[in-house]
């Protein structure tokens, strides 16, 4: 097995990489000098004993799609073909032949799963790890019927918060909308996507409940409008507290005008 690791500026420089606490970074380092012509390790808590890592870290690189973990908790460095290049005469097959098996390389060298059905995530890690507002827990199992969805890509999608989203609109909006609808999901992942946080999905949801709720605009208090392309408009308007017809007839200090449903389905027909 050769004795000398390399690593190439274009991860190690990037701003997932660089991102990462320090101490996630040098786990990263250890287990990539310490794995084997493959790229595969075969004792990352040993590891991390070692340099006092955390199971935090090893999760996080996991999340950032920096190794990829098996169920025998062998991992392998992602990007192991991106950092090295072992003449023929020096090379030494990894022993870990059946993980092996599972893996590809994409366009960019880099390894992925073929072929994914049901995953365990991260079965041999006994502990819960937080990263912002999402969660996953050992237990999370996952499975995905697309071709060649790679175990960071499914964990991501298991992570985003769609129940904590639906649940707060319900509780606010009075609705009853289901999380698992696919096109709800499809929006609520768009939005992260372009780095909207849990908290933007709250502070929309409360301007337009403030503004709509008991009014003619209550219908529109729905994933599809609330969630779409005006997301960030929605999130950067001033609240807009509005009293109900009823409330403002009792009023009596204005007029009001009698919408119809094809008065608004006009106004908010880009919605």
């Amino acid at each position: 097995m050769a004795e000398r690791r390399m690593f190439a500026k274009t991860i190690i420089d990037s701003d997932a990489f660089l991102d990462m606490p320090q101490s996630t970074q040098l786990l990263y380092f250890h287990l990539s000098m310490r794995a084997d012509d493959d790229g595969f390790v075969n004792k990352p808590k040993t590891i991390m004993r070692m340099i006092g890592a955390k199971d935090d870290d090893l999760k996080l690189l996991i999340l950032k799609k920096f190794i990829i973990p098996f169920e025998s908790g062998v991992v392998v460095i992602k990007h192991w073909k991106i950092h090295n290049y072992i003449q023929s005469d020096r090379y030494k097959e990894t022993n870990y032949k059946e993980e092996k098996a599972l893996l590809e390389l994409d366009e960019n060298k880099a390894y992925r799963l073929l072929d994914t059905k049901c995953i365990q995530d991260v079965s041999s890690l006994e502990t819960q790890v937080r990263l912002g507002k999402v969660s996953i827990g050992k237990d999370n199992i996952l499975c995905s019927d697309e071709p060649h969805a790679s175990i960071e890509e499914l964990k991501e999608k298991v992570a985003l918060p769609y129940n904590e989203i639906i649940d707060y609109l319900n509780q606010k909006a009075g609705t009853n909308f289901k999380s698992t609808t696919k096109k709800t999901q499809e929006l609520i992942r768009a939005r992260i996507n372009e780095k909207f946080t849990l908290d933007d999905f709250k502070t929309v949801i409360d301007k337009k409940v403030a503004e709509w709720k008991d009014t003619e605009m209550a219908k529109y208090l729905r994933p599809e409008t609330l969630f779409g392309t005006k997301f960030e408009g929605y999130l950067n308007q001033k609240t807009i507290r509005t009293h109900s017809r009823s409330g403002a007839a009792n009023a009596g200090n204005f007029t009001q005008r009698q919408y119809t449903d094809a008065d608004f389905e006009n106004l908010y027909k880009e919605v």
